[in-house]
């Protein structure tokens, strides 16, 4: 198994649309890439601990590739608005990739690169491709939000129209489970 770590924005937005994802086998949100260890919610959402809302994917290479991911990543929030997403509004908001080897790196660089080169987006990109150091796992709560919480306003409202769109966007992509028939 390999892993991936990418911030995009709510947490529970992201970790909802990967775990959707055949060959991942399991989505846990937490923070990374801040100045202090075992941070709390509350914490960085003061904006002032360095940490972005990430979520950590868990994935079978042979069934998912880390370029898969990174296109649901690109595909799935606006990675040229600077530390925010939607009304979500912070550093802890951020688009980033915590890359976790070389691989990793050259793929989400050239990635980004192909994207800026291609004008699909009006605004540069901004999302930072750092190396991943550590990632703190969120409280209990914040795992499985969604699938947890759908009857929730902001999961009716904010979550629920991103996990549609996946499932439009990246049919081929999806968990047997989870696909719908014609």
């Amino acid at each position: 198994m390999k892993k991936a770590t990418f911030g995009s924005g709510c947490f529970w937005c992201t970790e909802a649309v990967f775990q959707k994802l055949e060959g991942v086998e399991g989505v846990m949100s937490g923070y990374s890439g801040g100045k202090i260890k075992n941070p709390t919610y509350r914490e960085i959402c003061s904006g002032l601990t360095g940490h972005a809302e990430v979520i950590q994917v868990v994935y079978d290479e042979d069934k998912i590739t880390y370029k898969d991911l990174l296109e649901v990543f690109w595909k799935t929030h606006d990675p040229t608005t600077l530390n925010r997403q939607g009304n979500d509004v912070g550093s802890q908001y951020r688009s980033v990739i915590f890359y976790h080897d070389q691989n990793q790196k050259e793929l989400a660089e050239s990635y980004k690169q192909s994207l800026d080169e291609s004008g699909i987006f009006q605004d540069p990109i901004v999302t930072e491709i750092t190396p991943y150091k550590e990632m703190y796992p969120a409280e209990d709560y914040h795992q499985n939000y969604y699938n947890d919480n759908q009857s929730q306003p902001y999961c009716s409202f904010v979550i629920k129209p991103k996990v549609e769109k996946v499932e439009q966007l990246f049919k081929e992509k999806l968990k047997k489970s989870n696909r719908k028939s014609a």
